[in-house]
Formats: structure tokens, C-alpha cells, sequence
């Protein structure tokens, strides 16, 4: 299994939801391969932004390895499950969907909010919010496992 997490630069929301997803998934012994992306070339070959890092380190996750990257078309082959962060992002990835792909909103109808013009508490939400959707995907996995038994 293998799902890219799609956000607008890469840098904040998506590299933390990958970050959140390889260690959770990990602990719950599920095998699934993740990476991020950004529909916006902004920051390719950059970092994760230095509050993201720093939040989710506090947390216990690690970004300092992440660096940018922009989402390409061949994604869609290349990954079981596209996912964006918001409806914006989800429009973009739609626009470009080769017939049959099928990209989601991550928190299936809800959104991560962007953080990057906020403060500390934002990319705390990013945490939770993470969090929260990597559990709902491991119970998805879960009973698409057993149901495959």
C-alpha cells in the first residue's frame, strides 16, 4: 500500500501528515509505504518550514530529513491513494486525474488548515488533525484487510 498526502508547497501540512502517518502506521504494524507532495512548485528541494519541525518534534515525530517536492501526474500511477489537505489542493490533483484516479480530501469532508500564516496553535491543530486522520486510516485498512481474509 502506498499513499502520497498532497498539500499546496510541501512544507507544513502534508510532510507532517507523512511524518505522523510512517510512525503510526509503523506502530500499528500496518506495512504502507507514504510521501507528500505540493501542488505548487514554491519550495521544491526545500525543507519542512522550521515550526512544523519544531512542533512535530515536540510530538515525536521527525521532519528534518523531508525535502519539497512538487506533485507530478505520474503520482496518480505511482501511489494507492492520493490524498489532499483541502478542497483547493483536491481540485487541482482533480483537474489533472488521468480517468479513474480518484484523489480525496484526507479527512475525508473536512480540511487541514494551512498554518503557514499562523502561529504555534495552528501547527499544533496540524498535529491533531494528523493524528486524528491516520487513525481513521488505520481503521480503514484494518477492515479492508479483514474483509479481504
Amino acid at each position: 500500500m502506498r499513499i502520497l498526502f498532497v498539500c499546496l508547497g510541501n512544507i507544513c501540512r502534508s510532510p507532517t501528515v507523512e511524518a505522523v502517518a510512517r510512525s503510526e502506521f509503523a506502530r500499528a504494524g500496518l506495512r504502507v509505504e507514504v510521501a507528500s507532495a505540493g501542488t505548487a512548485d514554491y519550495h521544491v528541494g526545500r525543507g519542512a518550514d522550521p515550526r512544523s519541525i519544531r512542533i512535530a518534534a515536540a510530538h515525536g515525530y521527525d521532519l528534518a530529513a523531508h525535502r519539497a517536492r512538487q506533485f507530478h501526474a505520474a503520482d496518480f500511477a505511482a501511489f494507492d491513494h492520493v490524498l489532499a489537505m483541502d478542497r483547493a489542493n483536491l481540485r487541482d490533483l482533480r483537474r489533472i486525474a488521468p480517468a479513474g484516479a480518484m484523489p480525496a480530501l484526507f479527512l475525508d469532508e473536512a480540511e487541514v488548515p494551512d498554518p503557514y500564516y499562523g502561529g504555534d496553535a495552528d501547527f499544533e491543530d496540524v498535529i491533531a488533525l494528523a493524528r486524528g486522520g491516520v487513525e481513521a486510516w488505520i481503521a480503514r485498512l484494518r477492515r479492508s484487510a479483514e474483509a479481504g481474509r
